[in-house]
């Protein structure tokens, strides 16, 4: 996989979302026509999530796409700047205490999944379904 391309018609609130939130970092795009951010993961060389602007989007939010995952890290911290963010979302564990799993959509309803180490801690409140 080389990147997934999200389209948004507020790119401050999309740099916003996944840079200040979660930690992508903005970095090299070639000069194109059109505006938009590519978004690196923290250490990463390689651009991983392309934001083009596009004013109105699309009505068919996802198509075929059901959601995009990234491998992340601090579980309790995220889950915290989500409920502060007041974004929702869903936690799941694999059964047989398998990696964590968090979905949620960001500010154009792009779903995402963050996944965890099995070994991270539960977030506050965290009951198991």
């Amino acid at each position: 996989m080389n990147h997934f391309t999200v389209l948004s018609d507020d790119l401050e609130a999309t740099r916003h979302f996944y840079c200040d939130l979660f930690g992508f970092k903005v970095g090299w795009r070639p000069p194109f026509q059109f505006p938009g951010w590519w978004l690196y993961a923290e250490g990463s060389d390689h651009a991983i999530l392309h934001v083009i602007q596009q004013n109105p989007l699309p009505k068919e939010r996802a198509g075929v796409l059901d959601h995009m995952a990234f491998t992340a890290k601090d579980l309790p911290g995220t889950v915290a700047t989500l409920n502060r963010e007041g974004i929702d979302h869903e936690l799941r564990r694999l059964p047989g205490g398998g990696i964590w799993q968090l979905f949620f959509h960001d500010p154009h309803g792009a779903k995402v999944e963050f996944d965890f180490d099995k070994d991270e801690p539960a977030p506050a409140g965290f009951t198991a379904a």
